[in-house]
């Protein structure tokens, strides 16, 4: 029998739980995206979500010079980029390089060597567009990659003194250590203090979002629904599923906390 069978769903929480949440931490593509692109519905949430005085904080891969641009024309309380490497306050404020790199020119070249490497095995790998706007990481596309080979270019990267993970879009070469749940734990303990484990859930849909649902730091997680094509790959699985998938799915979740908050009033 699959695992995932027995996850609960998210209309299975309840609303005291949901009533309590102050602070989503969510993935952005495949979690707050429809197809890849944002639809009214998401923003309406989003705007619904900051108006009742709850937070969005978007924790993607993306790359530094993407987020920096969407996450100021966005209602949300800042972004974390690079799965943990970077954080930009609310507003216009410099990000902060969550990652210590000492000689950034001399660790993008080691990134280029490791890619250069995977390339001599994995021909048929591209290195994404968006590289040229990064810090910390080296991404390169997922489509086209199976299984089989996703493990085999970890295992690889491992070898070489790296961490690797993926998402729906991209593979991402990273530093040892660098993930979501390291980098987001940080933000929470030098930017956001005020908040409790209780009060925060985190979001997401695919491997490079596990270490969100890692209950130990992170009690309160949701995978959208587009999660049970990966969830049997994870150690760690969401504590709740949605029913709808992508942005639908987010959508669901901002419906529950904010009908939560009424029935709290």
């Amino acid at each position: 029998m699959s695992r995932h069978l027995s996850l609960p769903a998210l209309s299975e929480i309840s609303s005291t739980s949901l009533s309590k949440i102050r602070l989503i931490a969510t993935d952005m593509d495949g979690t707050l995206t429809r197809r890849g692109k944002f639809t009214p519905a998401l923003l309406q949430a989003l705007e619904d979500l900051a108006a009742a005085d709850i937070q969005v904080l978007i924790v993607t891969g993306r790359s530094a010079g993407w987020v920096s641009g969407l996450s100021s024309l966005m209602p949300v309380a800042g972004a974390m980029a690079e799965n943990g490497g970077l954080y930009f306050p609310p507003g216009n404020h410099k990000p902060v390089v969550l990652t210590p790199i000492s000689d950034l020119t001399q660790h993008r070249q080691r990134l280029a060597t490791t890619f250069e490497n995977l390339q001599t095995k994995f021909p048929k790998i591209q290195e994404s567009a968006d590289n040229r706007f990064r810090i910390t990481d080296w991404t390169f596309d997922v489509a086209g990659l199976r299984q089989d080979e996703l493990q085999t270019l970890d295992n690889l990267c491992q070898q070489m003194g790296w961490g690797f993970t993926y998402s729906n879009v991209q593979c991402h070469i990273k530093p040892q250590g660098q993930d979501k749940a390291v980098g987001l734990l940080q933000v929470l303990r030098e930017y956001l203090p005020h908040y409790s484990s209780e009060q925060i859930v985190t979001v997401g849909d695919s491997p490079n979002d596990e270490s969100l649902f890692d209950r130990r730091y992170f009690p309160v997680s949701v995978g959208v629904a587009n999660v049970l094509e990966y969830v049997n790959q994870l150690q760690y699985q969401p504590a709740y599923i949605t029913a709808a998938a992508e942005g639908e799915g987010f959508c669901e979740l901002s419906s529950y906390i904010l009908k939560s908050l009424h029935i709290s009033q």
